[in-house]
């Protein structure tokens, strides 16, 4: 069984901390994942060996695990392996294991204690199964990216995985970075174990108007200038919906008004909603009319 160094395929330091290997495995998945690579089987298995070194290092306990085994090895076989002897410094090194040294089945010994660790089925020298335990699939993971009124509203979606069309549905009030669970829609398991999940992580395009900061939404409404001195009603789009809001006269540029219940939905009660919060930009008017001019010139010397 060859010994995979994870943080070599995720091209990351072994003190990489989560977030900089869940940087990395963005990065990584995104730049071979098939849709993006349609028929280059080494990509496939590419990104299929990226998915693998994810699941471990993403995972503080599995990864706990993987960072012992070259150095604990030995109280783990006293503990686990019964009258096992392991010593190192001699014959074929597996990351830290020396493969010879494994009493009573030298490789599959070693399969034996990786599968105890991870899962799945063990594999003999040769790299065919050896074991006929059903073993469950790996769960695969991946991306979508949405738009904020898809966030919004929710409804159906899909997404491509391996070729195939998944079909989804988003709940109203999804946020980013949320992940989404299809269950049997990963890995496929080994004698008759099932499949594992597919896990689609949401990321919400940047908007051109609104910015979202909690479950609130925050954005800039141009005013005329003579909507801001003398006041009146002004028609604003909320995400869902176009409202008149009111002006107070003399708002300032910059005045920031409160619209309660017109933000974000959340996620958990999609019948509620947080705030709205529009700051006022006055629009300074650039091509005066000569009445126009002469009027303005004639309010500045009664200031």
């Amino acid at each position: 069984m060859e010994y995979k160094d994870y943080y070599k395929v995720m091209g990351v330091a072994k003190s990489a901390s989560t977030d900089e290997i869940k940087k990395a495995f963005r990065k990584l998945a995104v730049k071979y994942h098939p849709d993006k690579n349609p028929g280059d089987k080494k990509a496939e298995e590419k990104f299929k060996e990226i998915a693998e070194a994810n699941e471990v290092l993403s995972d503080p306990e599995k990864r706990k695990k993987y960072d012992e085994l070259g150095e604990n090895w030995k109280e783990y076989e006293q503990q686990q392996a019964a009258g096992g002897n392991f010593q190192r410094g001699r014959g074929q090194q597996h990351g830290g294991f020396n493969m010879e040294d494994f009493s009573g089945g030298g490789e599959s010994a070693f399969s034996d204690f990786f599968e105890s660790i991870f899962g799945g089925g063990g594999f003999s020298s040769s790299g065919r199964s050896r074991s006929s335990r059903p073993a469950k699939g790996h769960d695969l993971q991946t991306e979508m990216d949405i738009s904020l009124e898809e966030a919004f509203h929710g409804g159906p979606k899909q997404i491509s995985l391996n070729g195939q069309l998944l079909k989804l549905s988003l709940q109203p009030g999804i946020r980013e970075g949320q992940v989404i669970r299809l269950k049997g829609k990963g890995a496929e398991g080994a004698g008759g174990g099932g499949s594992g999940d597919l896990l689609i992580t949401i990321h919400i395009a940047k908007h051109p108007r609104f910015e979202v900061k909690g479950n609130d939404l925050h954005f800039d409404q141009p005013v005329d200038l003579y909507k801001a001195v003398l006041g009146g009603k002004i028609p604003v789009q909320l995400i869902d919906k176009q409202i008149m809001m009111d002006i107070p006269a003399g708002t300032d540029s910059d005045k920031k008004f409160r619209l309660k219940g017109m933000g974000m939905r959340l996620f958990e009660k999609p019948d509620t909603r947080g705030d709205a919060y529009v700051r006022i930009q006055i629009k300074v008017p650039k091509a005066l009319t000569d009445r126009e001019k002469e009027l303005f010139e004639q309010l500045a010397k009664e200031k």
